[in-house]
């Protein structure tokens, strides 16, 4: 028997790898003859990295600034002329001193220092996983940290922060890095197409636009401490950047599919850095190379922390069963709770869940005892399929 291991981070309490590791131990207890397969998944958010150094990325370290200006050791992945950049470990939620909210101040300028140390050691085609963001700031401090500049009313320098975009008056490109500007090639006929020297990757299941009652400041703000007051501050704010970039690139990206993504950094990344936005997950499985894993495969075990209704809008379980279906291979599910009617996960392809709360009903033992609670949930699960047979 063979058998894939292919979950997201359990959040708050284990790494993806650290899942699928105690799955697995669990599994060979009762079938250790089985081939496992082990191979850690993220949808674009915290864990993005991880699961690409998972498998076989080298991992680059990098200092940059976190979300409120302090310096934060992170990190992206690299293989080849391929990095796999993630937001979240610059200047995410998670990179908030203290967990404090700042939803005013908090900017993705470390996140566009990641980027840039990818470009600048040759990096050229960039997978950039935007989940867990603290800011407002649509992407202006992404592409400052890029080179290019955003300026006020005054031609100074912006201030970084969602509510600075209240004095953005000017959007300056020429400094973009070299490596994102597009550059005159000519070909063997004369021509000189537009190329680019490096593509971006956009790894987002949000589908948000930037601005309006669907947008970045009004779904997403109070989840980042926004009060309804500074919600609207924010969302006056994203407009006029809105405005102001499309000023500068001649077209208006603010209300297309994604813009809405980590604050308004899918903004940034569609209209200035000339992103493709994908699924997360998907963007993911392709990199991991997926498919070939599943040759031969008879069952496929994937799960996150809490498998509910925003599972089912494109994270990671939901990918992975997809991919699975496309091989005719079962797939069952382990989270920690499970929220979903039978209907809902038959929809979404998913068998069976195992939900650790039905070890332990207490959310707080439950986390602290995740990967004795996933040991024991692997076992369970492998006695059944030995029932099954």
């Amino acid at each position: 028997m063979k058998i894939v291991v292919a979950p997201d981070k359990f959040k708050g309490s284990l790494a993806a790898a650290d899942v699928a590791a105690a799955i697995a131990a669990g599994l060979r207890t009762e079938l250790p003859a089985a081939e496992l397969v082990t191979i850690p998944v993220a949808d674009g958010g915290d864990g993005t990295v991880d699961a690409a150094v998972a498998a076989g990325f080298e991992r680059v370290p990098v200092t940059v600034d976190g979300p409120t200006g302090e310096p934060v050791a992170a990190s992206y992945a690299r293989r080849g002329e391929v990095a796999v950049v993630e937001l979240a470990t610059a200047c995410g939620l998670e990179r908030l001193p203290g967990g404090r909210r700042e939803p005013l101040t908090a900017s993705s300028f470390g996140a566009g220092q990641a980027l840039a140390a990818a470009l600048t050691a040759g990096a050229r085609r960039i997978i950039f996983g935007v989940g867990g963001s603290a800011s407002t700031d649509g992407g202006a401090g992404l592409v400052q940290a890029l080179g290019a500049r955003v300026l006020d009313g005054r031609g100074a320098d912006l201030g970084r922060g969602g509510a600075a975009l209240r004095e953005v008056a000017a959007l300056d490109l020429t400094g973009l890095h070299p490596a994102l500007r597009e550059v005159a090639a000519l070909d063997l006929a004369g021509l000189h197409p537009a190329l680019r020297a490096a593509s971006v990757i956009l790894a987002t299941d949000v589908t948000n636009p930037l601005t309006g009652p669907d947008g970045a400041a009004e779904v997403y703000g109070p989840q980042k401490g926004a009060s309804p007051d500074q919600v609207r501050e924010l969302d006056r704010g994203l407009r006029r950047w809105a405005a102001v970039v499309a000023e500068a690139t001649g077209t208006d990206w603010s209300q297309a599919p994604g813009a809405g993504a980590a604050g308004g950094v899918g903004f940034a990344a569609l209209a200035v850095l000339g992103a493709e936005r994908r699924l997360g997950i998907d963007v993911i499985l392709d990199l991991l190379d997926f498919d070939a894993a599943l040759d031969g495969a008879d069952l496929v075990i994937t799960g996150e922390g809490s498998l509910d209704t925003q599972t089912l809008a494109g994270k990671a379980p939901v990918g992975v069963a997809q991919a699975a279906a496309r091989h005719g291979i079962p797939v069952v599910a382990v989270a920690g709770r499970a929220a979903l009617t039978e209907g809902e996960l038959a929809r979404a392809g998913i068998a069976a869940v195992y939900p650790l709360s039905d070890l332990e009903p207490d959310p707080a033992r439950s986390s602290a005892k995740a990967s004795l609670l996933l040991r024991r949930v692997g076992q369970a699960l492998a006695r059944d399929l030995l029932a099954k047979r």
